[in-house]
C-alpha cells in the first residue's frame, strides 16, 4: 500500500515537471518568434520586394562657364574708368522737366540683362532714371555679393549702383509675370509717377543714328521717348493707356489707366496676362498706340564685349569695300559728329544676327531662360532644368485660367462680343455648336418644365 502510494507521487511529480517543461517551450518559442518574425515567414512566405530607391534622370551635359561681358567694368574702379558714352547720345543736361522712370525686370541671365542696360545707358537713357527690378528670388543675396557669376540668378549689384549709376529695386520674393508688372504700377504710384516706362531684358535699343527729324536736330533714342511721352500729355490723347515701341519690348505707361482697370491679373502668372491686361484695357475704352524712337531687338544672346555699344571698336570691324579700306568717311555715310559710324553699322549686324537666330531656333525663343546651370551650394540655390520645369507648369496653368476666364483660348475677345462684365460667366467652350446646341436643348427643356408646372398648379386650383 505505501509502495503504491509512493509511486503515484512520483508519477504526479513527474507530469507536473513535463508540463511546467512543455509550458517554458512554448513561452520561449512564442518569444523567439516576436523577436525574429522574419524566421516564421521564411517557413510559410515569401520574402518581401527590396524597398524601393530614388531613380535619377541623366545629368545635363555640363554647360561652359558663363564669363563677363564686360571686362572694362570689371576691371573698373571708378565710373571714369568706363568708356564714354558717344556724345550724340548723351543725356541732356540738366534734365528734362518731365520724369522718365524705366523699368527692367530680371530673374535670370546676367550677360543679357547687362547688355540691355548698357544698350539704354548708350542710347541716352539717364542712368539715375534706370530700375532695375531684382526678380530672382534671393532675397538681398545679390546685394550682399553672395552669389557667383556661373548662378542663373547672379546681378552685380555694386557695378549697376556704383559704376553704372542706375538703381535696383529688390523684390521680396519670386514674383510671377503678373505679379511682377503690378509691383512696377505699384512703384509708380507711390512714387507719385504718371507715366513710366518698362523694358524687356531681352531686348536691347540702339538709337538711329540715320534718323533726322524733318527741320529739326538728330534725336537719341530717349529724347524721342521723351517726345512720344509729351505727345500722350495733350488733350486729344484722351484715355491713353499705353504706348508699345516694337510691341511692348519698350512700353510707356500711364499710371492711372493700369489702376483702374484692376492692374494685372495674378490669376494668369505669364502666358495671356498680357493678352487678358490689353483687352480689359480695351474694354474700358482705353487706348494702345504705336510709337517709335529707335531701333529695338530681341536676342537670346549678349555680344562679347559691350564696349561696341559705345561705339568703341572693341570687335573687329568689317570692311568690305575699297571705300571702306580707305576711310572714306563720306562713302560711309558717316555724320561730320562721328555718328553712323562702322562701329555703329557692325553693331546693328551683330543685332540683327542674334535676332534671327533667336527666331530661327528650333528649340524655341528663350532659350536664354535656363542657359545657366551653376550656383550650387549658394543661398537659394534651385535647380536650373526643375526650375525651368516649374516655370513651364506655371505657364501652361494661365493658359486654362485664360480660357476659363473668358470661356475660350484665343486672345481676341472683344472680337468674339465678350465684355468686362463676362468674365468667369461664359460657359466653357461657348463657341462650339454643340455647346451652343445643349444650351438651347436646357432652355427648351426648362420652358416645357415650366409650362407643365404651371398647367398642374392651375388644375389644383380648379380642383
Amino acid at each position: 500500500m505505501l509502495l503504491s502510494q509512493g509511486r503515484l507521487r512520483q508519477s504526479i511529480l513527474l507530469l507536473l515537471l513535463v508540463s511546467v517543461v512543455a509550458c517554458c517551450l512554448f513561452l520561449y518559442t512564442t518569444s523567439l518568434d516576436e523577436k525574429l518574425p522574419i524566421l516564421g515567414r521564411l517557413k510559410s512566405e515569401p520574402s518581401p520586394p527590396p524597398k524601393p530607391t530614388p531613380l535619377y534622370k541623366p545629368k545635363a551635359e555640363p554647360r561652359p562657364n558663363v564669363v563677363d561681358n564686360f571686362p572694362r567694368a570689371a576691371s573698373a574702379k571708378s565710373p571714369s574708368d568706363l568708356p564714354r558714352i558717344p556724345p550724340w547720345n548723351q543725356p541732356p543736361t540738366p534734365h528734362v522737366q518731365d520724369k522718365t522712370p524705366l523699368f527692367i525686370g530680371f530673374t535670370r541671365n546676367w550677360r543679357l540683362l547687362q547688355q540691355v542696360v548698357v544698350s539704354y545707358i548708350t542710347a541716352g537713357w539717364p542712368p539715375e532714371d534706370i530700375y532695375v527690378v531684382d526678380n530672382s528670388g534671393v532675397m538681398q543675396s545679390n546685394q550682399k555679393g553672395l552669389l557667383s557669376l556661373q548662378n542663373p540668378f547672379y546681378l552685380d549689384y555694386g557695378r549697376f549702383t556704383k559704376l553704372l549709376g542706375i538703381n535696383v529695386l529688390t523684390t521680396p520674393t519670386l514674383l510671377t509675370f503678373a505679379q511682377l508688372q503690378n509691383f512696377m504700377t505699384f512703384t509708380a504710384v507711390e512714387k507719385d509717377w504718371e507715366h513710366y516706362f518698362w523694358a524687356h531684358m531681352d531686348s536691347p535699343v540702339v538709337s538711329d543714328e540715320e534718323y533726322e527729324e524733318e527741320g529739326g536736330p538728330y534725336k537719341s533714342l530717349y529724347m524721342r521717348a521723351v517726345t512720344v511721352m509729351r505727345q500722350t500729355m495733350e488733350p486729344e490723347y484722351g484715355p491713353l493707356a499705353a504706348r508699345w515701341f516694337s510691341y511692348d519690348k519698350l512700353a510707356l505707361v500711364r499710371t492711372q489707366a493700369y489702376v483702374d482697370v484692376g492692374g494685372w491679373d495674378t490669376l494668369i502668372p505669364f502666358y495671356m496676362g498680357d493678352c487678358d491686361m490689353h483687352e480689359r484695357l480695351w474694354m474700358k475704352n482705353f487706348t494702345i498706340e504705336d510709337a517709335k524712337a529707335g531701333l529695338v531687338y530681341d536676342v537670346a544672346s549678349a555680344v562679347d564685349d559691350l564696349e561696341i555699344f559705345y561705339r568703341r571698336n572693341s570687335t573687329k570691324v568689317k570692311r568690305e569695300d575699297a571705300a571702306q579700306q580707305a576711310g572714306d568717311s563720306a562713302a560711309l555715310g558717316v555724320k561730320a559728329d562721328g555718328r553712323s559710324s562702322p562701329e555703329y553699322h557692325e553693331l546693328l549686324r551683330m543685332l540683327d544676327e542674334m535676332q534671327r537666330s533667336k527666331n530661327e531656333d528650333q528649340r524655341g525663343r528663350n532659350t536664354w531662360q535656363s542657359a545657366q546651370q551653376g550656383g550650387y551650394g549658394e543661398p537659394f540655390y534651385r535647380d536650373s532644368a526643375g526650375f525651368e520645369q516649374g516655370i513651364s507648369m506655371t505657364m501652361n496653368f494661365g493658359r486654362d485660367v485664360f480660357e476659363a476666364k473668358w470661356g475660350r483660348g484665343p486672345c481676341n475677345i472683344r472680337e468674339a462680343g465678350l465684355g468686362e462684365d463676362d468674365a468667369w460667366r461664359v460657359v466653357p467652350g461657348w463657341e462650339k455648336e454643340e455647346v451652343q446646341q445643349k444650351a438651347r436643348d436646357d432652355r427648351e427643356r426648362e420652358s416645357k418644365g415650366r409650362q407643365k408646372k404651371e398647367q398642374e398648379e392651375k388644375r389644383g386650383k380648379g380642383s
